[in-house]
This record gives C-alpha cells, sequence and structure tokens, in this order.
C-alpha cells in the first residue's frame, strides 16, 4: 500500500504546483492515473501471490474507490463550485487509495480548503465580500422572488483546490504510511 500511499501524494503535488502556476490541472496527470491504478492494484495483488479473483477484487476496490470521491465533487462541479480539474484529481487519488483511504484525503482536503480559503482571502482582501456574496446566495432561494437579490459573476471569487487535495492526501499517506 506505500506505494500507492507515494503515488498518491507525488500526483497531488504536481497537480497542485501545476494548479497554483497555471490554474489547470493536466488530464494527462489526473486521467493517466485514473487508468493505471486499477491496473496497479490488479498486479500488486498478482505480485503478493493473490489468486486471480483477489486480484481482481482489488482492481475493482480500485474503481470504487474512483466513484466514491468523485460523488460529492461532481454535485460541487455541476453548482459551479469547483473545476473539471479537482473532480478528476479526487477521482484518481481514490482510485489510487481505494475507498476507505480515497474518502479519507478527499474529507482532508476539504478541512484544509475550509481552513485555507480564509486565510486567502482575506490576504486578498475580498474575504468580507466573499461572506456578503455566500450569505447571498444562501437565503436568495428562500426569499420570495422579488426580493432576491443576483450575484454578478464577476463578484464570485475562485479557490484554487489542489494545493488543499495535496494537503489532505499528503495528511492521509503520512497517517497510513506505517500500515
Amino acid at each position: 500500500m506505500i506505494y500507492f500511499l507515494v503515488a498518491a501524494a507525488v500526483i497531488a503535488a504536481i497537480a497542485a504546483a501545476s494548479d497554483l502556476r497555471t490554474g489547470e490541472i493536466p488530464n494527462w496527470l489526473t486521467l493517466g492515473g485514473l487508468l493505471i491504478a486499477p491496473l496497479a492494484h490488479i498486479s500488486n495483488g498478482l505480485a503478493h501471490h493473490m489468486t486471480g479473483r483477489l486480484a481482481a477484487f482489488e482492481g475493482g476496490s480500485s474503481l470504487l474507490g474512483a466513484i466514491a470521491c468523485v460523488i460529492v465533487p461532481a454535485i460541487l462541479y455541476r453548482q459551479d463550485a469547483i473545476g473539471g480539474g479537482d473532480v478528476k484529481l479526487l477521482a484518481c487519488i481514490g482510485a489510487l487509495l481505494q475507498p476507505r483511504l480515497g474518502l479519507e484525503a478527499e474529507m482532508y482536503s476539504f478541512f484544509a480548503a475550509g481552513l485555507i480559503a480564509p486565510a486567502f482571502l482575506a490576504y486578498e482582501g475580498k474575504l468580507f465580500r466573499t461572506i456578503k456574496n455566500t450569505a447571498l446566495l444562501a437565503i436568495n432561494p428562500l426569499l420570495p422572488k422579488k426580493k432576491r437579490r443576483q450575484v454578478e459573476p464577476a463578484l464570485l471569487t475562485w479557490f484554487r483546490f489542489g494545493p488543499a487535495i495535496f494537503l489532505g492526501t499528503g495528511l492521509t499517506a503520512y497517517l497510513h504510511w506505517r500500515n
């Protein structure tokens, strides 16, 4: 399992660096990892003298990890809350770490974003405007149509999620390093 922890951390680190530099996470990285992970799990199972059926189960568990880790990000993507690269990266991490550790890494990633985002927005001088816009977006569906106020797309703030995914994946790797 240690190889999969290292691979997930390295992929997340490369993605975070790319996200910070360009605002995009490369498809070759996320989709490549997503395609290779199930095969790597099957190969690892066979190398550890598992039967073909158990090795195939490892590959299936990898696919299940990708599916489990893409559900919440896909919903957020449909709401324009995160980018497509973030969704693919979390699916890749899920495929590498399988469901339990993949979901753990995803949870830590969201926690890290919850800590990083306010500090980043305060540094840019956008924290209070973002809080106001968030409150408007949350309250608007509850108000009658006459009293709803639109938030201009130009006033919405984007946050690069790649570094938070790296922190969450790195923490998961650290916590499970000796297992």
